[in-house]
Order: structure tokens, then C-alpha cells, then sequence
């Protein structure tokens, strides 16, 4: 990450996590300098090196660093967390759409897949339930991400013996479509209309979201080896500390990471199909009926199918001809 971003994030944890702050002794001894603490702890996420690696160049020792790793984190999630890993607004939301329909997918608002981490300390008693077959244990992370590598959902902690689908069901991915709190959406796709937006699963390129992942696993390398903690909650900790991390950086170098021209797309918005209802009122109180209705619509295999074969339909109709003619 750039300086300045660091610099801004130890100056906010020096200002309100206490462990981070630069305290004196009863020799009136200054001890270790936020910025000490904060380069300990970003090392360790950035190299994935042990807590005792950092003894020499900054005068940590192994337990220090593990308790100024830990604290990192929390004031990390504590701080930042509500704002860059939160759910789209209706703004991010239209922006996602008429990026989707630019790409010739309407009503697309990311990707979606699952990624494993390994867990080298996986108690014995739970690696049956956490390796596949005869290999190691490994911890799922489910995420959403968009163009621009923007985390928008994170699901961590499933065992790695569960596939992609088994982890879907048990995510909170569609938990504000189900209880009414998600803005109305509307899109149409070869003539026919719909109102709930998808994410896309599978596709011939590259998805969005495997790139988010390689560009995480290559930023923290801490995500990318095995981990070493014995405490399943702290490296669910570590992880969502990440994915926040990136998404602060990937805001401050965002003219690097989109692969699109946005002004492109922009002057034809008001062509669109996909429009998000601004007025919306997402904070309608709710029932069971309701939410079972919701969970059978997007459930719906009849309609699952009627939308891929209309995205077949217009996609075609987009690009297939001018391969054709190419």
C-alpha cells in the first residue's frame, strides 16, 4: 500500500486502540512507537512470516508481535470494517449494473466463488471434518467481488470438505433479499423483465472474483501459506482484516484495477435496462411467509434456467455476430 494510506491507519489506531499507543514506564521510558507496533503487524499479514521475524529489524520479540498482530487486527475491523466491507448502496448498486450490462451481463452485480486456506494446527480431533479425502485441512472464504476487486462479501469459516454449494446454502449472502431489506432492482434480457439481480458463478473468462483472490493471496501472504494459529476465531480475524486492507487499497489505487474506460458506459446509463428504485424502502418489517416466499423465488430452478438461456440469448446477439464477421 502507499505511504500515505499506512500513515493513515496508524494514525488512526494510535489515536483510538490504546494497545497501539505509545505509553511510558515507571522510569518514564518511552516504550514502542505505534508505528514499531503497526509495521510488525503488516509485516507479518504481508510476508506470512512467523512472529519471531521481525526481532531484528524492529526489536519486537515473538510474543509482542503476536499481541500487536492480534490488536492490529481488531482495531482494523473495529475502525474500518463498517466501511469497506459493507453491503452496496443503492449508488454502488446502479454503478454494478450498468457495469453488468456494459459487459453484456444485465442484473449482474459480481462474481462469486469459494477459496480454501489451509490450517496447518487444526486440532486432530477436527481434521476428519475439515480435509477432503486424503488431503490437508483447509478453511473456506466465500466473497463477492466486483471489476475492480472490491470485496463486497466475505463468508468465512465453513470446513474445507464442504463444495461451493453447501457453502451457499449457510451463507448470508441473500440474508437482505429474504428479509426485505435489499433495494428493488429491475433489468430486462431479451425482452423479458426481471427483479432479482444474480451473481455469476461460472463463466469462460476469468471471474472477477478469482482475480480478487489472486491479487489478496499475493498482497497478504499470510492468506496465501498455511496458517498457523491454533484459535479458528483469530484467523477469521486475520481474514476479514485482509479483505479490508484490500479493499482500502484497492479504493486508493482504483484507476488501476478496473479494466473498463467507466465514461464509456456512463453517458448511455439512462439507455439501460437495469435501474435500481433509490426511493425504495428497504427497512419494511417482515414475516415468515414473506421470507419463504422470497428464499422459493430465488430458489426457483424454472427461472434460474429461463435466465441463463435468455443471457445465452442476448449475449449472442451482442458479441457472437461481430466474431462471426471477424
Amino acid at each position: 500500500m502507499n505511504k500515505t494510506l499506512f500513515m493513515h491507519i496508524v494514525a488512526r489506531l494510535s489515536n483510538e486502540v490504546e494497545f497501539i499507543q505509545q505509553k511510558r514506564d515507571a522510569l518514564d521510558r518511552r516504550s514502542l512507537s505505534p508505528l514499531q507496533k503497526c509495521t510488525a503487524a503488516i509485516r507479518v499479514l504481508a510476508y506470512g512470516s512467523a512472529a519471531d521475524a521481525v526481532d531484528e529489524y524492529l526489536r519486537l520479540g515473538e510474543t509482542t508481535t503476536r499481541s500487536c498482530l492480534e490488536n492490529f487486527v481488531d482495531g482494523i475491523i473495529s475502525l474500518f470494517g463498517e466501511e469497506y466491507l459493507r453491503r452496496p448502496t443503492p449508488a454502488d448498486l446502479q454503478r454494478l449494473l450498468d457495469i453488468g450490462e456494459y459487459r453484456g451481463f444485465p442484473g449482474m452485480i459480481g462474481s462469486i466463488d469459494c477459496m480454501h486456506w489451509e490450517w496447518k494446527n487444526c486440532p486432530t480431533a477436527w481434521k476428519g471434518q475439515y480435509s477432503r479425502g486424503s488431503g490437508k485441512p483447509t478453511i473456506v472464504l466465500e466473497a463477492v467481488a466486483s471489476y475492480d476487486l472490491w470485496i463486497w462479501h466475505a463468508f468465512f469459516g465453513p470446513p474445507g470438505t464442504l463444495n461451493d454449494i453447501n457453502v451457499l446454502d449457510r451463507s448470508p449472502v441473500f440474508y437482505d433479499i429474504i428479509n426485505g431489506q435489499a433495494p428493488q432492482v429491475t433489468y430486462s434480457i431479451n425482452g423479458r423483465e426481471y427483479h432479482l439481480a444474480y451473481y455469476l458463478t461460472d463463466e469462460a473468462v476469468r471471474k472477477d472474483v478469482e482475480r480478487a483472490f489472486g491479487v489478496l493471496q499475493a498482497r497478504f501472504a499470510i492468506v496465501r501459506n498455511p496458517a498457523l494459529f491454533w484459535d479458528k476465531v483469530k484467523i477469521g480475524k486475520i481474514m476479514r482484516a485482509c479483505i479490508i486492507l484490500h479493499n482500502m487499497v484497492v479504493e486508493d489505487e482504483r484507476d488501476g484495477y478496473t479494466q473498463f474506460d467507466i465514461s464509456e458506459f456512463q453517458e448511455a446509463e439512462d439507455n439501460g435496462s437495469s435501474h435500481v428504485d433509490s426511493t425504495y424502502y428497504t427497512d419494511i418489517l417482515t414475516n415468515i411467509v414473506n421470507m419463504m416466499g422470497v428464499r422459493t423465488r430465488i430458489r426457483d430452478r424454472q427461472m434460474h434456467q429461463q435466465l441463463k438461456n435468455d443471457l445465452v440469448e442476448h449475449i449472442w446477439r451482442k458479441f457472437g455476430r461481430d466474431e462471426d464477421n471477424n
